[in-house]
């Protein structure tokens, strides 16, 4: 790569969190897709404005009162704070962000929300500052394909899970191959596309790292139509990369 990956993402996402708007994923992750109405009572307004996943974990993670539960990169916060009405003030929820601005607005969610069972905290999903053992489930929202070390990502989570605990994660996977022409975009990177992984090595890599009934099932199908509402320098690819990637990412 030409380019530092983290310091795109930081960058990107920075600047998304201080205009507090959504999306890098085009209509893939509008809020009223992902979530339904009720769902978002009491949820602040700028933390459903900076809503940037692809789905919405919460509908598999199964959360029950009094489970600790880790979100990696929790951006504004919105699967956290809808979190943690599902584990009760027994229970508690972690937001981790390496993204300061990210983390500011968090917070500030947080706090209008005035939730007590909430903690966000700063560091990468590589490397998370939690000790082993002590979250019962990890959920992500549109985050491990950002990231370049997916398999230390995903080592980190199973590590901090207890026996028995449960990944569950909403992101964007590779259904064809695409040129490196496209893999080396910035910011096809930065957009959920270029950082994806196939499904079968996305599944190995989870199963290698000793995670169990391992499940990853395809919903939305990225059409040419959708990559084209993405956020990025439509300069950057021709029409030959657009009919290329039409289907190539769920």
């Amino acid at each position: 790569m030409d380019f530092d990956i983290k310091k795109e993402i930081q960058d990107f996402y920075g600047d998304l969190a201080k205009k507090k708007t959504n999306c890098s994923c085009s209509n893939i992750c509008r809020v009223e897709r992902n979530y339904e109405g009720e769902c978002l009572d009491d949820i602040p307004e700028d933390a459903i404005k900076t809503s940037l996943g692809c789905a919405n974990p919460l509908v598999f993670a199964e959360l029950k009162e009094g489970e600790t539960v880790l979100d990696l990169g929790s951006g504004g916060g919105i699967d956290v704070l809808m979190s943690s009405k599902f584990v009760g003030k027994s229970g508690k929820i972690y937001g981790l962000d390496m993204t300061d601005e990210m983390l500011q607005l968090a917070n500030s969610n947080k706090e209008k929300m005035g939730v007590k069972n909430v903690e966000f905290i700063k560091g990468f999903i590589e490397d998370i500052p939690l000790e082993s053992g002590t979250v019962d489930v990890v959920i992500s929202n549109c985050v491990i394909n950002l990231c370049e070390c997916k398999t230390k990502a995903l080592k980190e989570a199973y590590r901090v899970l207890k026996k028995g605990g449960r990944l569950r994660v909403a992101d964007v996977v590779s259904l064809k191959p695409v040129s490196d022409e496209i893999k080396k975009q910035s910011q096809l990177w930065s957009g959920c596309i270029a950082g994806t992984l196939p499904i079968d090595e996305y599944k190995k890599i989870l199963e290698n790292i000793g995670f169990k009934d391992v499940s990853i099932e395809p919903v939305h199908i990225y059409t040419k139509e959708i990559i084209n509402g993405l956020d990025f320098d439509k300069s950057l690819i021709s029409e030959e990369n657009l009919e290329e990637m039409n289907g190539a990412f769920a």
